[in-house]
């Protein structure tokens, strides 16, 4: 039960992280002057009123900011990119793994193929032995 859940936990954790890690997020601010007016991560973020109001003097305080965070654009690294230290400890761990396990040997039931005797008289009352 423990062993079940744990492996479930840490299946689900390493896909989380998986998927964190490849996920891009881009963070839009709003400045007007020194002040930070609006964060938005999806949207883009609300003007100020001083932004539109300055437009048609042609002079601006106001500034936006976009932080782009880069996620992981490359997940599979090919076998050939590897050194050939790194190709060498790979090969070794998975042939040592693979044979690490042996099945065990089959077991030989002589008696599987023979059904009982048929019993022709009741044991327990021939032995007087019952259960109370």
């Amino acid at each position: 039960m423990i062993k079940s859940f744990l492996h479930k936990s840490f299946a689900v954790s390493l896909a989380l992280l998986v998927l964190c890690s490849t996920i891009s997020v881009t963070i839009e601010k709003h400045f007007c002057g020194d002040t930070l007016i609006d964060v938005s991560l999806f949207a883009e973020a609300e003007k100020c009123d001083m932004e539109t109001e300055e437009m048609a003097l042609k002079k601006t305080c106001c500034k936006d900011e976009i932080d782009v965070v880069e996620g992981q654009n490359e997940l599979i690294v090919s076998f050939d990119d590897l050194d050939f230290e790194q190709q060498l400890f790979i090969t070794s761990l998975v042939y040592s793994y693979v044979n690490l396990f042996e099945g065990e040997p089959k077991k030989i039931i002589p008696h599987k193929d023979y059904s009982p005797p048929n019993l022709v008289k009741d044991i327990c009352v021939l032995d007087q032995v019952f259960l109370i």
